[in-house]
């Protein structure tokens, strides 16, 4: 007799410190490892879960999505009850499900997505940080926001985007768009320290391609580069042209939209 399998989709919070990131390795755990075990244990059989995005070792996330195919329980179970006996046995690792929908089985969290949301946060103080290790990136000396807005403009629409991204990169094409970038700034402290939040949305990235975008910028808010230098690195189409990968830490998947 065939098994008739309803497709749960996930929505998963993570922190992305300590693990190999999403995808599962041979040698150091992932959170996908992390994810499949924990369901394994309920459920009594190995599971395959399909991811949104695979983030890297370091990287958050507040909404990454993932679905996963299950048959019959040996008791019933609901959406809420597969939630909690999910997160009662993947403790103590820093994810939780937060959300748990039956979905039509042709829902796929990859293929299915039409838009992303990542969020990279920069603190900018002389003090190192204490609360926020591991979730920012801390650099010491204020970053000229305005000019760092004006290098983002070049970056939206449509574009070969080679320069910012990661050499073993497995993505097909390096065409992307990103639909959305935006830089705003607030206090961090009530001593002078603040924080910048750039949020980039497009349909999909390629392999450290916001990562490398924030390093860029972050040239340009140093003085280093003109916004200008920006556009140029673009087009060189060279990812030697552009500026440094940024800190795993900062960055977070916190949307995906269907």
């Amino acid at each position: 007799m065939v098994a008739i399998l309803t497709r749960y989709k996930l929505t998963i919070e993570y922190m992305g410190g300590g693990f190999a990131g999403w995808q599962r390795q041979k040698e150091f755990m992932s959170i996908q490892q992390a994810v499949e075990e924990a369901i394994e244990k309920f459920y009594g059989k190995p599971v395959t879960v399909q991811a949104a995005g695979r983030t890297d070792a370091g990287v958050h996330a507040r909404g990454q999505v993932v679905h996963v195919d299950l048959d019959e329980f040996s008791k019933p179970m609901d959406e809420f009850a597969i939630l909690r006996a999910i997160n009662a046995l993947i403790r103590p690792h820093t994810i939780s499900i937060i959300a748990v929908e039956i979905v039509p089985n042709d829902f796929h969290a990859r293929f299915g997505a039409v838009n992303k949301l990542y969020r990279y946060r920069i603190v900018n103080r002389a003090g190192w940080l204490a609360m926020d290790r591991g979730l920012v990136w801390h650099i010491g000396h204020d970053l000229d926001v305005d000019a760092m807005c004006a290098g983002a403009k070049h970056l939206l629409g449509e574009h070969d985007f080679t320069t910012f991204r990661d050499s073993e990169c497995q993505a097909k094409s390096p065409i992307k768009s990103i639909d959305r970038l935006d830089i705003e700034t607030r206090d961090y402290d009530d001593h002078g320290g603040h924080e910048i939040i750039i949020e980039v949305e497009g349909q999909s990235f390629l392999h450290h391609m916001v990562r490398n975008i924030v390093g860029t910028l972050s040239l340009v808010g140093k003085g280093k580069w003109s916004p200008e230098d920006v556009a140029i690195a673009l087009k060189a189409k060279d990812r030697t042209r552009g500026g440094p990968t940024a800190p795993a830490g900062g960055l977070c998947m916190v949307r995906v939209d269907y």
